[in-house]
């Protein structure tokens, strides 16, 4: 399965639409656009992982690597997710406690104060 990636801003509030795996072979693309965002001026980023179908170490990397990149600017990267096999990953991995994890991107949003 491939992986698709889209994003918009909100505010100051950058979310990053991911469906489809995140493995080996496509968190790759993900890194990049992570990045790109950021060397861009992108760093409050929220990743809306809802169509995710499978997530492995290679996108955990990823998302801990962006993590690392937005807080050098003062800035944060959580995510939305509500499907329990993802979730068990982020948990078993102990990253519950450094990911903000939302239900919906109007729930992450309103507990930033960035509503529309």
């Amino acid at each position: 399965m491939d992986l698709k990636l889209d994003h918009r801003t909100e505010d100051r509030l950058t979310i990053v639409e991911v469906e489809g795996e995140i493995d080996v072979y496509t968190a790759p693309r993900l890194r990049e656009l992570l990045i790109d965002l950021v060397n861009k001026g992108n760093f409050h980023l929220l990743v809306n992982m809802e169509k995710v179908d499978f997530l492995d170490s290679t996108g955990l990397g990823v998302l801990v690597g962006g993590l690392k990149r937005v807080r050098a600017h003062d800035g944060s990267l959580e995510l939305v997710c509500t499907q329990e096999r993802i979730l068990k990953i982020f948990r078993i991995t102990g990253l519950t406690k450094v990911f903000g994890i939302y239900a919906s991107v109007e729930e992450a949003k309103e507990a930033h104060g960035r509503d529309k």
